[in-house]
């Protein structure tokens, strides 16, 4: 059997010693001036991997198909109605300016019947919901005599600009008709039929048809 060696490198300074290892004489490799605290080393130790190996846990496999259900709640939602849009001034092709407006409230007979029966009601109505602004006199806002004015306007009948002016003109009578104006001190509003009238009532509201709140209106025709 042919010898086998193996040898080991001693510390610094040691001196090398190489010894043949034959058959079941294997001996250790020694230094001939151990270090302290070192050991000799005995015949190495064959390999074994079989412990190794089997601490490694197995992993199965399976062509199975596996389905996953997730339960979600089911969430409702409450959308709110949409506002309604606020007016939009416009202007026609002859030049005047309208606005457009929407609202979920029809009118009633008596509104119906004054629209019907009086040009000044019909114009008046146009701009229900514009807001009261004060010493407006267009559509973007109202105040009360600008309001009157400005319908009286449209149909080509020049009034004055302040609500004192009004008890100076026309003609007072005693059984107003749609269109005719009604005067309160301080404000001035149009008459739109038993017990209604048309105007722009202070701030923080709109122009709109409401019943005639005043104890001893006076009521004016000016057509």
């Amino acid at each position: 059997m042919r010898a086998k060696t193996r040898a080991v490198a001693a510390a610094t300074g040691a001196a090398l010693v190489v010894v043949p290892l034959t058959g079941a004489a294997a001996a250790a490799l020694v230094t001939t001036e151990p270090m302290e605290g070192a050991t000799t080393l005995g015949a190495a130790a064959p390999f074994d991997y079989s412990n190794d190996i089997a601490e490694i846990p197995s992993v199965t496999s399976s062509d199975e198909t596996v389905t996953y259900t997730i339960d979600t709640p089911t969430v409702k939602v409450k959308v709110p109605p949409p506002p309604a849009p606020a007016p939009v001034a416009t202007s026609t092709s002859s030049g005047a300016t309208t606005v457009s407006k929407s609202t979920s409230v029809q009118p009633s007979a008596s509104v119906q019947a004054a629209i019907a029966g009086s040009a000044v009601i019909a114009e008046a109505a146009k701009y229900v919901g514009v807001p009261y602004v004060s010493g407006g006199s267009t559509p973007a806002g109202f105040d009360c005599s600008g309001f009157v004015s400005y319908v009286y306007g449209q149909l080509g009948v020049s009034l004055p600009r302040s609500s004192s002016a009004y008890w100076s003109l026309g003609t007072r009578v005693s059984s107003p008709q749609p269109g005719d104006l009604i005067l309160t001190s301080g404000h001035i509003g149009i008459y739109a039929g038993k017990n209604l009238q048309i105007d722009a009532p202070r701030p923080g509201k709109t122009i709109q048809f409401r019943a005639i709140w005043q104890s001893n209106p006076v009521y004016v025709r000016v057509t």
